[in-house]
C-alpha cells in the first residue's frame, strides 16, 4: 500500500510539473503577443487619451438644454393632459 502512495505521489508531482511548465509557456506567448500589439498602438493612445470629453460634455449640455426648453413650453399643455386623464379616471368609479 504504500509503495502505491509513493507512486501517486510521484505522478501528482509530475502532473503539477507538466501544468506548471504549460502555464509558463502560455504567460510567454501572451506577454509576446501583447508587446507586438502595443509595439503597433500610436503614441498618443499608448499613453493613455482621455478620449472626447469636451465633446461629451458639450452633448450633455445641449440635450439638457432642450429638455429644458421644450419643458419649459410644453409644461402647461403636459400638465392639462395629465389632469384631464386623472380627472377621466377618478370618474370612472
Amino acid at each position: 500500500m504504500t509503495n502505491q502512495v509513493h507512486r501517486s505521489a510521484r505522478l501528482i508531482g509530475k502532473m503539477n510539473g507538466a501544468v506548471t511548465v504549460a502555464a509558463l509557456k502560455v504567460a510567454t506567448v501572451a506577454h509576446a503577443a501583447q508587446r507586438r500589439f502595443k509595439a503597433n498602438i500610436p503614441a498618443e493612445i499608448a499613453e493613455g487619451e482621455r478620449g472626447d470629453v469636451p465633446g461629451w460634455v458639450l452633448v450633455v449640455l445641449m440635450t439638457t438644454g432642450l429638455v429644458t426648453a421644450i419643458w419649459t413650453i410644453a409644461a402647461p399643455r403636459l400638465s392639462s393632459i395629465l389632469r384631464n386623464s386623472l380627472d377621466a379616471m377618478n370618474a370612472i368609479r
